[in-house]
C-alpha cells in the first residue's frame, strides 16, 4: 500500500510540473531545443521526487497516527469527542456566517478559522469533562442509571486481561474452580496467537507449556463460573504483547493477570491492577512462626555442609540444619526462622531432640 501511494505521489509531482511549467512557461516547452528538452525532464524529474518522497507523510503517516490514537480512546471519550466536535462546528458555523459580508481575504478566511476553533476547543472540552456531562444528563432524566441488579450480575462484574503466562502456569482453571475469580476474563487474539506460537515451537518443553496454555483456556471456556470473552482488540501503536495488554487494560479500567515479573512491575507504574497467581500461592500459604513443630521427609543435601531439604505439599522449602545425614527419613523439626524471597518462602528448621 505505501508503495502505491508513493508510486501516486509521484505521478502527481509530475503532473503539477508539467502544468506548472504549461501555465508558467518553466522551462519553455520548446522540445526542439535539447537543452529545452532535458530541463523539462529534469523538472519533472524533480517534481517526481518530491511527490514520491512527501505523499505518505501526509496521507499514510498522519492517518495511522490518527487511527491508533482514537483505538486508544475508550467508548466514552470518542461519543463525548465526536459529541463536542459537531456542537463546536455548529456554533462556529453560527458565528462565522456574519463574517461572510466582510471584504477577502476575510469574509473566507475569519470563518473558517472560527469554525476550525470552535469545533477542537468544544471537543476537547467535552471529553476533558464527560463524566460531569454524564451526570448532568443523568440527573436531568436524558441518560438512563444502570439497574443495580444489573451492575450486580457476574457478567457485568470485573474486567481481567489475561496474559499469556497466566495461561500456561496452568493453577488458573482451580482458582476459577473456587470461586475467588468471577467477572469477565478477557483473551485478546493476541494472545492466542502468542500461545500458538510457543505450541509450533520445536523445543519439546516450549511447545508442550504452549499447548498447556490453548488446553487451559478451552476448559475456562467451557465453566459457568466464569465468562471467557475472545476478541479482536488490537493497540496499532503497540508491537509488544505486554505493552498492548497494559494499554487495552487502562482503556476499559480493567485488570491484568499474570505471572511474569516485568510485566507486574510495568502494570503498576502505570496504575493498572494486577492480579499475579505467584502472589497468591505465597498468600496463601501457612504461616510459620518460631517454635513450630513440622514433619517431613528429607530428600537432599543443601548448599552448606550438613545442611538437607525437604518441601512441603504448596512447595515451600524446609531447610533442615544438620539433616544431611537423614536424607530419604521423615523427621520431626522445629522451625527456627522464615525468610521471605522473592522465590517464595524458606523455613529453616532443626531436627527435635
Amino acid at each position: 500500500m505505501s508503495g502505491f501511494i508513493r508510486l501516486f505521489g509521484g505521478a502527481l509531482g509530475a503532473v503539477i510540473a508539467v502544468t506548472l511549467a504549461g501555465g508558467a512557461h518553466i522551462p519553455p516547452l520548446d522540445l526542439s531545443s535539447i537543452g529545452a528538452a532535458i530541463l523539462l525532464a529534469a523538472w519533472i524529474g524533480a517534481w517526481f521526487v518530491i511527490g514520491f518522497s512527501i505523499l505518505p507523510y501526509v496521507t499514510v503517516v498522519p492517518t495511522r497516527w490518527l487511527i491508533g490514537h482514537v483505538m486508544d480512546l475508550s467508548t466514552g471519550e470518542f461519543v463525548s469527542a465526536i459529541g463536542g466536535l459537531i456542537v463546536g462546528l455548529l456554533i462556529g458555523l453560527l458565528i462565522g456566517l456574519p463574517m461572510a459580508n466582510l471584504p477577502d481575504p476575510y469574509r473566507w478566511l475569519l470563518p473558517i478559522g472560527t469554525v476550525v476553533v470552535t469545533g477542537l476547543g468544544m471537543m476537547g472540552l467535552t471529553v476533558a469533562k464527560r463524566h460531569d456531562l454524564a451526570e448532568a444528563l443523568r440527573s436531568a432524566g436524558l441518560l438512563r442509571q444502570p439497574a443495580a441488579d444489573v451492575l450486580a450480575s457476574p457478567a457485568n462484574g470485573p474486567v481481567i486481561y489475561v496474559d499469556t503466562s497466566a495461561l500456561i502456569d496452568g493453577r488458573l482453571t482451580d482458582v476459577v474452580a473456587s470461586g475467588f475469580l468471577w467477572g469477565t476474563l478477557v483473551v485478546p487474539r493476541f494472545v492466542v496467537a502468542e500461545l500458538q506460537h510457543i505450541a509450533d515451537q520445536h523445543d519439546q518443553n516450549r511447545r508442550a507449556r504452549g499447548r498447556r496454555g490453548l488446553e487451559m483456556l478451552s476448559i475456562l471456556q467451557k465453566d459457568p463460573r466464569v465468562a471467557v470473552e475472545l476478541n479482536d482488540e488490537d493497540v496499532a501503536t503497540e508491537s509488544e504483547v505486554d505493552a498492548k495488554l497494559i494499554a487495552l487494560a487502562r482503556r476499559r479500567g480493567a485488570g491484568i493477570l499474570t505471572n511474569d515479573f516485568n510485566l507486574n512491575r510495568v502494570a503498576q507504574l502505570d496504575d493498572v491492577r494486577v492480579l499475579n497467581l505467584n502472589h497468591l500461592a505465597n498468600a496463601l500459604k501457612p504461616a510459620f512462626l518460631p517454635g513450630d513443630g513440622l514433619r517431613v521427609k528429607v530428600i537432599s543435601q543443601g548448599k552448606e555442609p550438613g545442611q538437607g531439604l525437604a518441601y512441603l505439599d504448596d512447595g515451600t522449602m524446609i531447610v533442615v540444619e544438620g539433616g544431611g545425614t537423614m536424607i530419604d527419613t521423615e523427621i520431626e523439626v522445629t522451625v527456627v526462622r522464615v525468610l521471605q524471597t522473592v522465590a517464595g518462602r524458606m523455613v529453616f528448621a532443626q531436627p527435635r531432640v
